[in-house]
């Protein structure tokens, strides 16, 4: 929705969301919203790096979960990080 909110602000010429909020709630996990929102609205597309921080942002999300839903993964990142056995 923010999204669309923030295009229809575009149109209108007033007050914008930030981009930063935008990418703080892609990482937060609302990346697939937010993919879908662009692709359907047309917005935030073409404006390269806005879209080079939204693919970090989608890439820590994934790499997270990967580390998340793996034990083994998540047991080596703590021994990486010196708190595992």
């Amino acid at each position: 929705m923010l999204y669309w909110f923030d295009k229809h602000a575009a149109i209108q010429r007033t007050a914008r969301i930030r981009e930063s909020t935008l990418h703080l709630l892609a990482l937060l996990g609302g990346w697939p919203g937010a993919y879908a929102a662009q692709k359907v609205l047309r917005h935030k597309t073409v404006k390269q790096p806005f879209q080079a921080i939204f693919l970090v942002c989608v890439v820590v999300n994934i790499a997270g979960l990967i580390l998340y839903s793996s034990p083994l993964a998540f047991a080596e990142l703590l021994k990486f990080l010196g708190r595992g056995q």
